[in-house]
């Protein structure tokens, strides 16, 4: 139940959902393009990503400086979800 409460959470920020939903059109993406993507500063941007990350939303891999973010594959109900936010950010 903690766990569905802290995904839902992190979904329910609207620059955390503008995350998700770059991340599904792009595949990959680098920290700095989601900062200038949304006209957010980098601490902002990584603060958001973090709480993605923790609700098993995306997972990052290092490159060099940057950290790079994709989505996760989630269960059937929590990708039907998504699916469902993300289309009505289209």
């Amino acid at each position: 139940m903690k766990e569905l409460a802290r995904w839902l959470k992190a979904t329910a920020e609207e620059n955390r959902l503008r995350m998700l939903y770059l991340l599904s059109r792009h595949g990959e993406l680098c920290v700095c393009d989601l900062q200038r993507a949304l006209d957010i500063s980098q601490s902002s941007a990584s603060r958001h990503l973090r709480t993605l990350r923790e609700a098993g939303l995306v997972a990052d891999r290092r490159q060099g400086m940057w950290m790079h973010y994709t989505l996760i594959e989630a269960d059937e109900l929590r990708a039907g979800m998504l699916r469902e936010l993300l289309t009505t950010l289209q």
